[in-house]
């Protein structure tokens, strides 16, 4: 047999049928992606220093121990990895998504810890869910009696979503000076989009933008809160917690009734709003702010957008005048508008009650909801789901089929779109946009599947794994401490899949799965 050329970035698989040229995974690439992971966990472990000084201001001794001693884990845990494990070759895309999916397991798995010790949860599994929803910006919760939450624990939770919604390995990009992982990570975890040369800088121009809408979100909430009777310390309170969630499109909320807690229609009105404007694609903010302004309007995202929701809000409306629940205007006007713009940008904030879902809306107005929160927000931002651009390009893409259909033989068709800046529609970005939606429809499937193997009605099972799987987080009532372990279990991967975008996940897992394959091969 003529040998294969050899890099240092292959190796040789014997089997019956000859050789096999693959990247193996060996101990190198293991040590590469543990290293790289140890800053992140270290500086994870320094954000959860804020609610450490929260509790001490507000004297929650319990919370306090509980938020310091995961703290310090993080940070052992981070030192050990950088020390322990030094990589002996540059930081390929392998490493980089390798990065991401890691990371984010295990600050899902480190992250539950005060959540466990707070005596909130039933089981350490149901912290892990409430854990990997709020870092997925999904909003699905598990926790017992929110109303008597500590004041910091409360914080933290919508702290994780704001985290998470940025990216948790894009906060180590920021502020720490070499991971040496750059994009490669970046896209681990969905965001793709590059504002600035430096993938730094980049980072921190998100968190610019987020911080910035941050101060206005919140004296907004907190203006209404006056008005709305709130004491100033607790009006703050709700605000910086209300604008974490609505920005990062987490979901959660302060008190256990969500926006109904309030009866307030401007907090409504100002959830939306922010809640679709943190949907947009971080790329798109920045281009907006220092570039060019119309390009928000010729966008190809924006435009899918705007006609999927018009679309979902048409049937949701529809389907509601059917069932004569709200015969006042306003009031069908309220409900929908607010829960159509929750489900497509995939906050999950709710001005009903869930049993409302289950019993009055009717499967017409739920299945709009359930189309527009696997449509989801856009690229490259907090929302989750298939995506606006995604949306758009696969149409664009079957749009220009016809057009070569009808094109004379030999003629070159080229088709172009709007994004940020314009570009070249090709075959191989059609393909991924469309393979991208066939593995978010494979695991909204499967959740729904598999809850109607545990005998929820077909409509609340899929109803439910679409919010799981597009990170939305309405619930129609599936989602509580007494669900099967295994549902548990699927929402959690679905959660965790579907905020990644599967690639980074995939690539970790078959890491896992060569290294095996080779060991097995080298014992032989």
């Amino acid at each position: 047999m003529v040998p294969f050329p050899t890099t240092p970035n292959t190796r040789y698989l014997s089997n019956d049928a000859g050789y096999l040229l693959i990247k193996s995974i060996d101990r190198e690439d293991w040590s590469t992606v543990l290293h790289l992971s140890g800053p992140v966990f270290y500086f994870f472990g320094f954000t959860l220093l804020i609610p450490v000084l929260i509790a001490l201001g507000m004297q929650e001794w319990n919370s306090l121990f509980d938020f310091f001693i995961t703290a310090l884990l993080f940070i052992l845990l981070g030192q050990i990895l950088k020390k322990v494990f030094k990589p002996k070759h540059d930081a390929m895309w392998l490493h980089g998504m390798g990065v991401a999916a890691f990371s984010w397991l295990v600050v899902m798995l480190l992250g539950a810890l005060p959540y466990y010790l707070s005596g909130h949860f039933l089981s350490f599994l149901d912290c892990c869910l409430d854990t990997m929803s709020g870092m997925t910006t999904t909003g699905l919760i598990l926790i017992q009696d929110v109303d008597h939450l500590a004041v910091s624990m409360n914080i933290w939770r919508h702290m994780l979503t704001f985290i998470g919604g940025q990216g948790i390995v894009i906060i180590a990009l920021s502020f720490i000076p070499v991971l040496g992982i750059g994009f490669k990570a970046m896209v681990g975890e969905g965001k793709e989009e590059r504002m600035v040369p430096n993938v730094r800088d980049t980072g921190r121009a998100i968190w610019m933008i987020s911080l910035i809408y941050l101060a206005v979100g919140t004296l907004l909430f907190f203006i209404i809160g006056l008005f709305a009777g709130l004491k100033p310390g607790w009006s703050l309170f709700h605000g910086v917690t209300l604008f974490m969630s609505t920005w990062s499109t987490g979901g959660f909320a302060p008190q256990s009734q969500n926006v109904i807690y309030y009866h307030n229609f401007p907090i409504e009105i100002v959830c939306a709003l922010i809640a679709i404007i943190g949907s947009m694609n971080f790329g798109l903010h920045y281009y907006i702010w220092f570039k060019q302004k119309k390009e928000l309007i010729k966008d190809i995202e924006t435009k899918s957008l705007m006609i999927t929701m018009t679309l979902t809000l048409m049937i949701v409306v529809f389907g509601l005048i059917k069932q004569g629940l709200y015969p006042n205007f306003l009031s069908l006007v309220r409900k929908s508008i607010f829960l159509l713009v929750s489900g497509h940008t995939t906050t999950g904030t709710m001005n009903i009650y869930t049993i409302q879902f289950i019993n009055l809306w009717g499967p017409l107005a739920l299945l709009g909801l359930i189309i527009a929160m696997a449509f989801g927000g856009s690229s490259a931002s907090t929302a989750g789901g298939f995506k606006g651009l995604r949306i758009g390009i696969a149409v664009r893409g079957i749009f220009a089929d016809i057009k070569k259909i009808f094109t004379p033989t030999g003629s070159v068709v080229v088709e172009k779109y709007n994004h940020i800046e314009e570009g070249v529609l090709s075959d191989k970005l059609v393909r991924g946009a469309i393979s991208i939606i066939l593995l978010y429809i494979v695991i909204y499937a499967g959740g729904a599947v598999l809850g109607m193997m545990h005998g929820y009605p077909v409509m609340s099972a899929l109803f439910e794994s679409v919010s799981a799987g597009s990170n939305s987080g309405l619930s129609c009532g599936i989602t509580m401490p007494g669900m099967p372990w295994d549902m548990k279990v699927y929402y959690i991967l679905a959660m965790w899949l579907g905020r990644l975008e599967f690639t980074a996940i995939i690539v970790f897992f078959t890491m896992i799965v060569r290294s095996v394959i080779q060991k097995r091969h080298i014992s032989r």
